[in-house]
């Protein structure tokens, strides 16, 4: 099985091709420059590398959220696209479950994905690695920084990953002291949306073009003025 992954959601955009669960080519790039102008040029440079084409793909995994607006959008649309021309379906993958799915271990552990959603809330969860798998603790949502912080365990290690650590650092200390634990793992994870989407797909849980649906926890912007 051939996957094309794609996450647009952060300005850690990423492009992942991957045959079952290798990986055959990844392109990221940590840019505030608009996905309009850099998310086709990475799709055609991955698929021309390994002389591929759209066509080729026996699936599509697409990171639809949450995340940034303008981005998740650019996203959906490109790969609605993809898969009207294929024909092939999509699996729709979180953003959270994939930052979390970066940090799996074999070993027990709590891991927290952290997201700004600018307006003083975060997008996050709470996430139990076990024997490789993870269990969702906190669901996923829209939240406070304060009420959600609250919801997690103050007596464990938690392992934060995320874009939301570099605006709410301190205060994850002030909550958490020394069982914090920061991700230093790269913020790319169109290899992770891959692995997860090729699930999915491998158990026939894909969508068409038609289906495929963004992941939103609150409005847009643009919705709120309506």
């Amino acid at each position: 099985m051939i996957i094309l992954a794609v996450d647009t959601t952060t300005f850690a955009g990423s492009v992942a091709l991957l045959e079952k669960t290798k990986l055959l080519a990844e392109f990221n790039i940590d840019s505030p420059s608009t996905y309009s102008e850099r998310l086709l040029p990475a799709v055609d440079f991955i698929l021309k590398t390994n002389r591929m084409n759209i066509k080729d793909m026996d699936g599509f995994a697409l990171a639809a959220g949450p995340g940034s607006f303008t981005g998740i959008r650019i996203g959906l649309s490109t790969v609605k696209s993809f898969s009207y021309a294929s024909g092939k379906p999509v699996a729709a993958v979180s953003t959270l479950k994939a930052l979390a799915w970066k940090l799996r271990h074999p070993q027990n552990h709590l891991i927290c994905s952290l997201l700004d959603a600018k307006k003083g809330e975060i997008y996050a969860a709470l996430f139990e690695s076990k024997a490789g798998k993870l269990k969702e603790i906190v669901p996923q949502g829209a939240y406070s920084p304060d009420h959600f912080f609250t919801l997690l365990p103050s007596n464990r290690i938690i392992f934060f990953t995320g874009n939301g650590i570099d605006a709410y650092r301190d205060k994850i200390f002030q909550y958490f002291k020394d069982k914090a634990r920061f991700s230093h793992r790269s913020p790319f994870i169109a290899f992770e949306i891959g692995l997860l989407g090729s699930e999915l797909l491998r158990k026939k849980k894909g969508v068409s073009a038609q289906e495929l649906k963004p992941i939103y926890f609150r409005k847009s912007q643009a919705e709120e003025k309506d």
